[in-house]
């Protein structure tokens, strides 16, 4: 706790007085700094008065005032009290008239609280409104009438009068003066609670025939400079003998009431006595003294003496109240007493919620203890039931904390996610400890604001599509998105291709990704021959900052198309030899005569092939297997039969459309190659190729046999180097890499097919074997014949065949013409 001094100047009566006055001021460290100030000021000061200087006071800038937005946020009469923020000082919002703002309550203070922000600063302030002496006493009645015996003893008491005087303090009533004093005389005196009042009594005998009527004047004066005062005038009339006054049965009568009690409730029943007969015992109850207010709560009756309510009473107004009650009989005597009624407070007021500070927007991200707003609670009952707890609704992520009597702090007391919820409805209850129980519900909406905690989510991790080869560049191939559960800026997906390197290239070569919409493009046209899977990564990230992001993969197949025919192996065409399959004339039905092989580098059912005879010197002899090529005899071969045969072939794939290539297989039906020789020696041949046909066929023998050892030898070499190489591999502990011999080569050498290829063909139900895979050339003999030749044999060249049948019924030695 830290004191603070404060210097403040008061106006009085025209006169500036100069005051020093202590203020305390409590420092609570709760996420708000709280200072509580003192103050005080004369009422009756003119609009704009000085107050007290609040920057000075608290040690702080009066910049500090403006740039922190202080203001004054609740308190009980904020017309009254204004704060000047420029010069940091307190002024006299309105005139103030303490006795109306306080009444007879004292001290009489003007409570608020002014709060500062950027840091939150949460200031009491008390500002005791000081009495000056501008009301003067007054009585209820400007005169009144007495009767008094003229055998009235001096002593006597004859009447208790008072006067209101509205100012407190030293302004308020002082006492009284009587005049004359010849008869008569006042005693001065205090009742329980400080209020002060005349009691009238006789002071000499008394003398009906000298004087009937005597005329007094009470005098009430006040405290105050300059003084004030008010005079009530007494009739006093002279009335024969009656001996004996009447007696109340108490002396100060005591009750209690509960506040808000219905209209005629008896508080209490007067009795008092008088010993006299007649019209002089009896005896009538008046009100004596009492201020104007009271008369109108209360009801006495003048024959019973019960006193009862006639008005609403409220404890939060007045506490206790205390009457003068007069007892006179018809003779003319008179005795007073006091009634004093304590009023019993009940829980008739409801809490009151006053929201002082309110943030409506928190960040989601917003640590735990974090201030959201603070609130006033008030109760004006008293006791339990002034005593107020306050709660806030379970199940949310903020607690209430106690900074200072009747404020309270709202405080986030968890983590906060907008995803789940973006808003909240908070409701401050507030319960006293009444029976029963008066509460309030105050409900503030509360906003939560985004931040970029999450990352954009893609509705799957991996994605397939497929795309047609032979593509046009730039067709939208497939299309990704993702989700961001955050708003605004921070949901603002973005879609990148990660660049990654595919056959040497990069993929952004291949691929482009709309970094709006996520849809996939392709750059190029695709082949299924040489591309048949493309794997792409494809980023999303938000507009955060920092922006957050997430991965999704891509396999992009590419679907086959029929843009390829077929591509004939074997037989193979030559350009200027004829070659052709040798058939013996005592073959049987369904030799088989040669086989045509063709592949197709497409794949799927673009890829199945069936072979049907096109063309053929004689259809009814041969026939063409629909699935394997397999050309076979379809009759026994008679002596009849044309030794040179000419069959077409045409191989189609399964595509839509069909794409196709022809083959010429050229038969030799002959039992001898001498035969063969007549019969191809009929073509036109140049005469000196005749002559020479001995030194060709040498010559091919040579260059064959050359060409045999070679290769023996080549062999040799090769599987020594292999045997070596996987030695010291072995010895070295390296990892080996298997060595794999290409399955198919291209023997014509014209770059059609480019890679390696590995055959299946199956063949039908009636082939002496189920099926045969090709995994290069066989060693089949075929028959050549050089269309130039006169008929004289020119060489024999060995070649492999490309049918692998072991089982083949007859083999033929090769032979060229």
């Amino acid at each position: 706790m830290a004191d603070c001094l404060v210097n403040m100047i008061r106006i009085s009566n025209g006169s500036t007085l100069k005051r020093q006055v202590r203020a305390f001021i409590l420092v609570f460290l709760i996420e708000a700094t709280v200072c509580q100030i003192r103050y005080s000021v004369p009422e009756e000061m003119r609009k704009g008065s000085f107050v007290g200087n609040v920057a000075e006071d608290l040690g702080i800038d009066a910049k500090r005032l403006k740039l922190g937005s202080a203001r004054i946020v609740s308190g009980d009469s904020n017309e009254y009290i204004r704060l000047d923020v420029d010069k940091g000082t307190l002024v006299v919002g309105e005139i103030i008239d303490r006795e109306q703002l306080c009444g007879q309550t004292s001290p009489c203070s003007l409570n608020f609280e002014m709060i500062m922000m950027n840091p939150m600063q949460l200031h009491s302030v008390v500002v005791e409104v000081l009495d000056v002496n501008d009301n003067a006493p007054v009585f209820r009645e400007k005169e009144m009438h007495l009767e008094i015996l003229e055998s009235a003893l001096p002593g006597t008491e004859i009447l208790q009068m008072s006067a209101t005087d509205l100012d407190v303090g030293v302004n308020a009533l002082h006492g009284y003066t009587l005049h004359p004093t010849t008869h008569f005389n006042i005693k001065v005196l205090s009742s329980p609670n400080g209020h002060k009042y005349a009691q009238l009594y006789l002071a000499g005998a008394l003398d009906r025939e000298k004087e009937e009527k005597l005329l007094l004047t009470l005098t009430a004066v006040d405290g105050g400079e300059p003084q004030r005062s008010g005079t009530l005038k007494i009739h006093v009339t002279v009335r024969d003998t009656n001996d004996n006054a009447p007696v109340f049965t108490q002396a100060i009568f005591k009750a209690s009431v509960i506040e808000n009690v219905p209209k005629g409730t008896l508080v209490v029943s007067l009795s008092a006595t008088d010993a006299d007969e007649g019209m002089n015992g009896r005896v009538t109850y008046h009100f004596n003294h009492m201020s104007s207010n009271v008369a109108e709560l209360f009801i006495l009756d003048e024959n019973t003496g019960d006193l009862t309510v006639n008005g609403v009473i409220d404890y939060e107004e007045n506490k206790i109240y205390e009457i003068g009650v007069l007892a006179k009989d018809q003779g003319g005597q008179s005795t007073s007493t006091n009634v004093i009624i304590e009023v019993t407070d009940v829980n008739d007021n409801a809490p009151v919620i006053t929201l002082t500070s309110f943030s409506s927007t928190i960040a989601e991200n917003s640590p735990s203890g974090t201030t959201v707003a603070i609130i006033n609670v008030k109760d004006v009952d008293s006791g339990k039931n002034g005593k107020v707890s306050c709660s806030v609704k379970d199940n949310i992520p903020f607690t209430i904390q106690s900074t200072l009597k009747n404020y309270y702090t709202l405080v986030t007391s968890g983590a906060l996610d907008r995803e789940r919820n973006p808003e909240y409805n908070i409701t401050f209850s507030a319960v006293d400890d009444g029976s029963p129980p008066l509460s309030i519900n105050k409900t503030i909406t509360l906003r939560v604001s985004d931040v970029n905690d999450n990352a954009p989510v893609f509705e799957q991790s991996n994605y397939e599509a497929n795309i047609m080869e032979n593509n046009s560049p730039g067709l939208s191939v497939f299309s990704v998105k993702a989700h961001d559960f955050d708003s605004g800026q921070n949901a603002r997906v973005s879609y990148l291709l990660i660049d990654t390197q595919m056959n040497g290239n990069p993929i952004s070569t291949y691929i482009s990704v709309n970094a709006e919409t996520g849809v996939i493009q392709a750059v190029r046209s695709f082949d299924y021959e040489q591309i048949k899977t493309i794997n792409i990564l494809v980023k999303g990230q938000d507009g955060g900052s920092p922006p957050l992001s997430s991965n999704t993969t891509v396999k992009l197949s590419i679907q086959d198309q029929n843009d390829n025919p077929p591509q004939v192996l074997y037989p193979v065409q030559t350009g200027g030899s004829l070659v052709a399959e040798l058939v013996p004339r005592s073959a049987d039905v369904g030799y088989l005569v040669t086989k045509v092989v063709a592949v197709d580098v497409d794949s799927g059912q673009n890829a199945w092939l069936s072979y049907k005879l096109q063309k053929a010197t004689d259809r009814a002899l041969f026939e063409v297997g629909s699935q394997n090529g397999e050309i076979r005899t379809i009759r026994q071969v008679t002596d009849k039969d044309a030794v040179k045969q000419r069959l077409s072939v045409i191989v189609e794939d399964n595509g839509q459309p069909s794409h196709s290539a022809t083959v010429v297989v050229n038969v030799a039906v002959a039992d001898s190659f001498p035969e063969v020789l007549s019969e191809f020696t009929e073509f036109p041949h140049d005469k000196e190729y005749n002559d020479n046909l001995t030194f060709y066929l040498v010559l091919a023998l040579a260059v064959v046999s050359f060409l045999f050892i070679t290769c023996v030898v080549v062999i040799i070499s090769v599987k020594i180097y292999r045997w070596r190489q996987s030695r010291v591999l072995y010895h070295s502990n390296l990892p080996v890499i298997p060595y794999y011999p290409p399955r198919y080569s291209d023997t014509l050498g014209t770059g059609t097919l480019q890679h390696v290829y590995n055959y299946e063909v199956c063949r039908t139900t009636d082939s002496r074997k189920s099926d045969s895979k090709f995994g290069g050339a066989g060693s089949q003999n075929v028959l050549i014949m050089d269309p130039s030749a006169t008929g004289t044999m020119q060489r024999i060249q060995s070649e492999k065949s490309i049918l692998d049948e072991p089982d083949s019924p007859l083999e033929v030695r090769p032979l060229t013409f």
